[in-house]
């Protein structure tokens, strides 16, 4: 008995001292994280709840009442809202017309950077500039690219006798100006998903190229039962990730087109910009970035399940 309590006495203190220093380690922890939590609390967060409560009211730029709960009536009135839904197609139509070529792009220059090649270390720099480039300065490059005028575009084309002498004004025309900017938005984004998908390819075991070459597997047989197989899930994620920044991007489209001409190039986040900072509209806009917010993390959903299912029914 004396022997227990004993132990007990010793145990004491010493139970006291490690939850005393595993407290003041768990505090010591926050202390480490809270520079970087606040930030991300008061940057992202924040505004993130306050979007979501300023769409469900009527606010608005320059009036002098109260700012008043209306519930869903902004969700009601965007339902009806024909522009609002146009330029959602046209997002889904960019976001699509983006992401699968710039995919198969970039699938294919990850797979020639992977090579043994001379001056491999070039090309992988020169790969990746386009992605180390502000938005901003890509659009106005482009417009210069596309300029009716002195464009070199249509300065190649007419030297090639393929253009009109007046040239050809991509920007501004109904029938080419979605595709220009599609154009540009492949080529802006397909460094990084070219960077992904390299990276995943340098986890692919070369003696399982070796052993299927000796097996007398081609090319075309080595990528789809050795190469895919391994890059699979980083395709996935890229992929999925790829359309997201896609459809809501913003500063490419606004600097080449600001929209136009004729909506035909507005894409939702630009004319969610123009409620709000165009039209004072604050309120609508919120619940308009909500909406898309809900919809694309639908589609997502239903796209991942699709494909997840799809390699669970392959193991088996």
């Amino acid at each position: 008995m004396k022997g227990v309590q004993a132990a007990v006495a010793v145990r004491g203190p010493a139970h006291r001292s490690a939850r005393r220093s595993a407290h003041l380690s768990a505090r010591g922890t926050w202390f480490l994280v809270a520079p970087a939590l606040i930030p991300i609390l008061v940057l992202s967060v924040g505004p993130l709840l306050y979007g979501i409560g300023l769409a469900f009211t009527d606010a608005q730029s320059g009036r002098t009442e109260a700012t008043r709960w209306v519930g869903l009536l902004n969700f009601s009135d965007l339902l009806q809202d024909t522009l609002f839904w146009d330029s959602f197609r046209v997002g889904l139509v960019w976001a699509v017309g983006v992401t699968v070529p710039q995919f198969f792009l970039a699938l294919g220059l990850a797979l020639l950077l992977g090579q043994d090649l001379r001056m491999r270390w070039l090309a992988r720099a020169l790969a990746i500039i386009p992605w180390a480039m502000p938005e901003v300065v890509v659009g106005i490059m482009w417009r210069l690219v596309y300029h009716p005028d002195a464009g070199v575009l249509n300065e190649t084309l007419r030297s090639l006798g393929l253009g009109p002498d007046e040239g050809v004004d991509w920007l501004s025309g109904t029938a080419t100006a979605l595709l220009a900017v599609v154009v540009v938005g492949i080529w802006a984004g397909m460094p990084q998903t070219t960077v992904t998908l390299l990276a995943g390819l340098q986890n692919v075991p070369r003696e399982l190229h070796e052993a299927a070459a000796m097996d007398g597997a081609g090319a075309w047989r080595r990528f789809r039962t050795v190469t895919w197989p391994a890059i699979k899930p980083v395709a996935l994620a890229i992929s999925a990730l790829n359309f997201i920044w896609n459809f809501n991007s913003f500063a490419l489209v606004f600097v080449l087109t600001d929209g136009g001409p004729g909506g035909r190039t507005r894409l939702p986040m630009l004319f969610a910009y123009e409620e709000a900072f165009r039209y004072g509209q604050f309120g609508y806009a919120a619940a308009m970035g909500l909406a898309m917010v809900a919809v694309i993390a639908i589609l997502l959903a239903v796209y991942l399940s699709r494909r997840l299912r799809g390699e669970g029914e392959e193991d088996r």
